[in-house]
């Protein structure tokens, strides 16, 4: 075969076998009216790498490799979590090879270290081609990051584009046209830093829309107590699957008759099936999330009072525990910029037992309170802030925890989740009634961080019909449902609260109102709109009206609802990105009492045991 034909055969021959591993294996099909295009492109992709490489063996080597990665990598990431791979996934990487044991972090590492290292081992510039080669990509890459806009506009209005269901646009535009049209789109759409004006007049108007306390009662004082709030890895109520077939219902009766007594009561979060962290931000700094990034890996680069970082300022000792490597997500930095003064990760605790690498809540939490226990016995106040690791996929059991639920369903997770979620449910109410005996007036406060994942294209939700296998096709409550997680807090003596369904973002003022703090501070700006409950997701929102009813806001033209929420929404982004990266127009100044100032977190340093990372922080300090 001449030469100049070896790109033309060998695309040919990997795009036919990952289109059919991408179809079979995971359901995943391109339209067969992108095929054309998509083809073409890669073609041309193949063309430049040809011209740079010196060996034809190696080139193949490479090509296969960004071709798997781009068409079955993008298919296992649709199957898992609903939506193609992303921009921001690149700067999620380090962490999941950090997650990922075994064969799968193998799988995920060696085609990424494979690329790097052939590129740069076969790279040659001996033929006029490569000048070519490399001119072009120059001048690609320039456009892609100085002006986006030229390819998004062109390619939106040959193509289209869905802002809320990035698996059609993927399927439609295929991997390549795909890839290009997004990574320009990141570019483009980048959070930028407010100026002055805009961010104090989005303050202004949120303000503004804070309905007047019109109550008789005398107003309260605050009363400093201890707050339990607990992160719960992938907790939800696997009985809500109606046609698994459960032996048993996989949760505690104990629990149960607790989360009944709330009502039934639902967090919101804003993820599904991962990003843990996005979770963590809402319930900690009290403003939502609205795309398809990790907030604590690049969106946190300044000092904010959030919660952690306001009760500090009341005399609070503020502690996060979390058995995972305390840089896993950014934590370390993060926790401290939040407030927290201390950070308990994996090497602070004793490893004794395990379900598989994941240490069990039991375990955790019987530490966490022999750690905290001079403050409960000083009568400190405390933020105690504890991420579970227990119930992360694939939910692997320990030798001390066998199976006891079996179901009829052939989703395999479907059978280890539930066996998982009967050791969590059980081994959580163990904690909440020995923190209520210890502690009594405490505030307790737990929730899951995401639905777990169930098979691929969501399959173990597709078999009891509470999910369609593509995000397209959901129903307003499927929607709702695709992002509610069991909640349950416990106030004090008064016993569970009953709050209905609540956004993670508004749980921490939740929390001070509950101490009867009447201060202003941040969390204030995302107080929740008259009549609804606002839920953004990567793409769209969806409001909880007064009446139950579900309002999802996907493009123009929208309801009346809608259009209010959206406008309240531009509001909230405007400040928090001025709060989160940018110059802080809009902090909020607390009154700081003398006696609390050494311990403040701009006083103290994150307690790690990730040394290099545990720096002074400096939260008075505008960036």
């Amino acid at each position: 075969m001449p030469a100049k034909f070896i790109p033309l055969a060998s695309t040919a021959l990997f795009y036919c076998l990952f289109y059919l591993i991408s179809t079979f294996k995971f359901d995943v099909q391109i339209k067969a009216q992108a095929v054309p295009l998509d083809f073409l492109l890669q073609l041309l992709v193949a063309y430049f790498l040809y011209a740079l490489s010196k060996r034809v063996s190696v080139f193949l080597v490479i090509q296969a490799m960004v071709m798997g990665i781009l068409y079955v990598g993008n298919a296992i990431k649709i199957a898992f979590f609903g939506g193609p791979i992303m921009p921001d996934d690149v700067f999620a990487l380090r962490s999941l090879l950090l997650i990922l044991e075994g064969w799968r972090f193998f799988a995920a590492a060696i085609p990424l270290a494979g690329i790097a290292s052939l590129l740069l081992f076969n790279f040659t510039m001996r033929h006029w081609s490569a000048y070519l080669a490399t001119l072009v990509a120059v001048f690609l890459g320039i456009t892609v990051v100085y002006k986006p806009a030229m390819i998004v506009e062109s390619i939106d209005k040959y193509t289209g584009n869905s802002v809320w269901d990035q698996r059609s646009n993927y399927v439609w535009h295929g991997a390549t046209l795909y890839t290009l049209q997004e990574g320009s789109r990141y570019f483009a759409l980048a959070d930028a830093a407010p100026d002055m004006d805009v961010a104090q007049e989005s303050a202004k108007s949120l303000l503004a829309a804070i309905p007047a306390d019109k109550s008789a009662e005398p107003e309260k004082t605050f009363a400093p107590r201890n707050i339990h709030l607990v992160l719960l890895e992938s907790f939800w109520d696997p009985n809500r699957l109606k046609k698994a077939g459960y032996n048993q219902n996989p949760l505690s009766p104990e629990f149960r008759k607790l989360w009944k007594s709330t009502g039934y009561s639902t967090a919101m979060p804003p993820v599904f099936g991962g990003y843990t962290a996005n979770s963590e931000f809402e319930v900690l700094c009290g403003f939502p999330v609205t795309k398809d990034n990790v907030k604590f890996e690049r969106q946190l680069k300044n000092s904010v009072p959030c919660l952690p970082h306001i009760l500090a300022e009341k005399g609070y000792r503020t502690v996060a525990s979390h058995p995972n490597v305390p840089v896993f997500w950014n934590r370390v930095n993060a926790y401290r910029n939040i407030g927290f003064q201390t950070y308990w990760s994996i090497a602070d605790f004793v490893q004794d037992d395990m379900n598989r690498e994941f240490m069990s809540d039991a375990t955790l939490y019987r530490q966490v309170l022999e750690k905290i226990s001079p403050s409960l016995e000083k009568k400190q106040p405390i933020l105690d802030y504890i991420v579970t690791y227990f119930g992360h996929w694939n939910y692997p059991l320990g030798a001390m925890r066998p199976s006891k639920i079996t179901a009829n369903s052939q989703v395999e997770e479907v059978v280890t989740y539930a066996n998982t979620t009967y050791y969590k449910s059980r081994e959580l109410m163990a904690f909440i009634d020995q923190v209520r005996k210890r502690d009594p007036e405490s505030i307790i406060a737990v929730f899951g961080d995401h639905l777990p994942f169930l098979g691929e294209n969501f399959a173990g939700y597709v078999d009891s019909g509470v999910l369609a296998a593509n995000r397209s096709d959901f129903t307003p409550e499927m929607f709702k449902f695709y992002v509610s997680t069991p909640m349950i807090i416990i106030d004090g003596k008064k016993g569970p609260v009953k709050i209905g369904s609540l956004p993670l973002y508004q749980v921490p003022k939740l929390l001070l109102d509950l101490l009867n703090d009447k201060d202003a501070t941040i969390l204030d700006y995302s107080h929740p709109l008259p009549g609804m409950r606002v839920r953004p997701l990567p793409g769209l929102h969806f409001n909880v009206l007064k009446d139950g009813k579900i309002d999802v806001c996907k493009e123009p033209p929208f309801s009346e609802s809608c259009l209010t929420s959206t406008h309240w929404l531009g509001d909230v982004t405007a400040v928090s990105n001025d709060l989160f990266i940018g110059q802080q127009f809009t902090r909020i100044k607390h009154p700081v009492d003398e006696a609390v100032k050494a311990v403040l977190p701009e006083n103290t340093t994150v307690e790690t045991t990730d040394k290099k990372d545990n720096q002074k922080p400096d939260i008075g300090t505008k960036k």
